[in-house]
């Protein structure tokens, strides 16, 4: 049997299987992560374009001084800007993309307010000639224009920017809702075809961390992480790419920095995971014994456990810290070591470039391209480190919900189901052995048959086996020996819907859910009419305390019922089992710690409600089944008498004991007074 205990031994995932099957759920939306991808790569390829815009306006449009120029013929004149002097077509020297060796090179000098433009040609003589300050303004208006086009598509850049990230945004986030949508409605699914003995060894606030705490780390990598990585690496390969088609020897400084941040990443993802791991267990630990407390917070308080609980949660909450804390060590040291070395290689970059600009060797507006990619370059691996972290907690969660998913159902389907039809309730043991642990039997060869329409009842001391027989009805486990049979049908094979819409079970502790009366009666069957439900209510007596109650039956019900009394609940079950009308009725001490008039309502109630149905009873109290047309009396998983009340007691056997522990002072007078008549 799978208990999510387990899960604190496990030592190593396979990642490659996990991503496989994370990546599952995206395959619906496919199209739409898809088209998230190309949004990105749209928004990847305007944001690097800033910097080298930048780089373009510095170099070639904010100085005319200390520009050469080439001249050109009319058909020669490229896309760029082109400049008038004179007679003559000028374009700069970096824009002429034929042999600039061959013309005339031109270049305008000033000293304070003077200007001139010297001419150098093809053969290497040079004369320089005074300027006008119009003729210099006319080519710094010519700039001035290359300046505000750049300016227009810098700002165009930016606000498609805007535009695309936020339509990529929502498609991403909607994405991933519904994905964690479809995860979380697998989970829960799987949860409610899971047999009973699973939710008997896996506490319910570690059930409810893998279904929220868990699918919410899903959620991060889903709509956090998954598609906005291809940013990041479109990010980093776009910067080389555009930096080594710039300046290669620059390129190679830019990156020197690069083999410590690859040593730095290895040594965290090898701590990281771990340590992510170990906070989820301790996460789900923590949130179990808050569950357990508050479920139990009766109990604590009444026997006076409030310093004893607190002690125990606080162990509980200090390996959750220490856990949290591991974690946050770990990252606490990788996003300084990162920022260092984007730090250092920004420090080289100045030093090195600033060093190339002196000398003329490249131009300032590379270095301003080059400090800026380096910026950009390290914040996709600071990045990259915030998606690791994320990546880690998805695989540490789902590590465990794939471990709920994959725990089976004990109790299956027949692949090939007999229907049952309607339902007469004969019910028969044929040589049942039954134990929820090993050979530990709780049941020992038990046989009987019910009849339909009958009222049997079962008797014992505690452990006997009496509501393990109830439990075997509804299949709620299986045996391990023997048969049980529905008019002729062994339950296992049919469906467990058939099996369990035919019976109706009233238990001792009635489970009432957060709605309202009607709620509870109906438990969304469509099927139930308001009409069906207020005649169940009345045929069980149960409007004697609905109709006083404010809102009669839509009065909310607070969690598990606790604002009415045991009664009560007991009687809106009763309604409910009478409203889904089924053919076999199981009261499990359905009328133990009720008060004497409340019983007398409960036992009016349970006279209609076995009527013309197979009924089988577990009760302490034999008073209220000396009616049954059977009781079996159990002992140690066996069953030792069988028969009506009278004849039990004629018998004088077990069934007689228990009736006289019960009894005693009763059975006493009545004995007395038979012997003087």
């Amino acid at each position: 049997m799978a208990n999510i205990h387990e899960e604190e031994k496990l030592e190593k995932s396979y990642d490659s299987k996990l991503m496989s099957r994370l990546l599952a759920y995206v395959k619906p939306y496919w199209h739409w992560m898809a088209l998230s991808i190309v949004l990105l790569l749209i928004i990847t390829v305007a944001d690097l374009a800033r910097p080298y815009l930048i780089k373009i306006a510095i170099d070639d449009h904010m100085n005319v001084f200390d520009t050469t120029y080439v001249a050109v013929q009319q058909n020669e004149l490229p896309d760029a800007h082109h400049y008038q002097y004179g007679k003559q077509e000028l374009v700069r020297e970096s824009d002429f993309s034929g042999d600039a060796k061959a013309r005339d090179h031109y270049k305008i000098a000033h000293s304070g307010d003077s200007y001139t433009m010297t001419i150098t040609d093809s053969a290497g003589a040079s004369k320089s000639e005074a300027l006008t300050a119009d003729v210099v303004n006319s080519f710094k208006d010519t700039e001035t224009n290359a300046l505000l086009k750049i300016g227009g598509i810098y700002l165009a850049l930016i606000l498609g920017s805007f535009v695309l990230n936020y339509v990529q945004t929502l498609i991403l986030q909607w994405t991933g809702q519904r994905i964690i949508f479809n995860i979380r409605q697998q989970l829960f699914s799987h949860l409610q075809k899971l047999s009973i003995s699973f939710f008997d060894s896996n506490p319910v606030g570690r059930l409810v961390t893998r279904v929220m705490n868990d699918t919410e780390a899903l959620n991060e990598m889903y709509s956090n992480m998954m598609v906005t990585l291809f940013k990041d690496v479109f990010i980093i390969l776009g910067i080389v790419v555009v930096m080594f088609q710039a300046n290669v020897e620059m390129a190679w400084i830019s990156l020197v920095c690069l083999p410590f941040v690859v040593i730095a990443t290895q040594i965290y993802r090898r701590f990281a995971r771990a340590a992510f791991r170990d906070t989820r267990v301790k996460l789900a630990k923590i949130n179990a014994t808050l569950a357990e407390n508050i479920a139990g917070m009766r109990v604590i308080q009444i026997f006076r456990r409030e310093k004893q609980m607190y002690k125990e949660f606080e162990e509980t909450n200090q390996e959750y810290f220490r856990a949290s804390w591991r974690e946050l060590m770990a990252f606490a040291l990788f996003r300084p070591a990162m920022e260092t070395l984007s730090s250092l290689a920004l420090a080289i970059i100045v030093w090195y470039g600033g060093g190339k600009v002196l000398d003329h060797a490249i131009q300032f507006g590379v270095l301003y391209m080059f400090i800026s990619y380096i910026q950009q370059f390290f914040q996709p691996i600071n990045d990259l480190t915030d998606k690791y972290n994320i990546l880690q907690g998805a695989m540490a969660s789902s590590e465990r919900l794939f471990q709920l998913l994959d725990t089976p159902d004990d109790i299956k389907n027949p692949a090939n189901p007999v229907a049952l039809p309607q339902v007469k309730g004969r019910v028969e043991f044929r040589n049942v052995w039954f134990a929820y642990k090993g050979e530990d039997w709780v049941l020992r060869d038990v046989s009987f048959t019910i009849e339909p329409g009958q009222t049997v009842a079962f008797v014992g001391a505690t452990g006997a086996g009496k509501s393990s027989i109830l439990n075997l009805i509804s299949r709620f486990y299986d045996i391990q020996r023997g048969e049980i049979l529905i008019d002729g049908v062994n339950i296992k094979h049919c469906t467990k819907e058939d099996l369990r819409r035919a019976i109706g079970v009233v238990l001792q502790d009635v489970f009432l859910f957060t709605g309202t009366i009607r709620d509870n009666i109906r438990l969304a069957e469509p099927s139930i009419s308001d009409e069906t439900i207020e005649a169940a209510i009345h045929y069980v007596n149960a409007d004697t305390f609905i109709n006083r109650l404010p809102g009669k039956l839509e009065e909310p019900v607070l969690e598990r019922g606790t604002t009415l009394s045991a009664g009560q609940r007991q009687l809106i079950a009763f309604a409910r089992a009478l409203a889904f009308d089924p053919a076999i009725l199981v009261l499990d001490e359905a009328t133990s710690n009720i008060d004497t008039e409340t019983e007398s309502l409960i036992q009016d109630a349970l006279v209609k409600l076995t009527r013309n149905r197979t009924t089988i009873v577990v009760a302490h109290r034999l008073s209220t089944i000396q009616h049954a047309n059977q009781i079996i009396v159990m002992h140690k998983g066996r069953v030792r008498e069988i028969g009506t009340h009278q004849a039990l007691l004629a018998q004088g056997g077990m069934y007689y004991n228990l009736y006289q522990l019960q009894y005693k002072e009763t059975f006493e007078h009545e004995a007395a007074a038979a012997s003087q008549s």
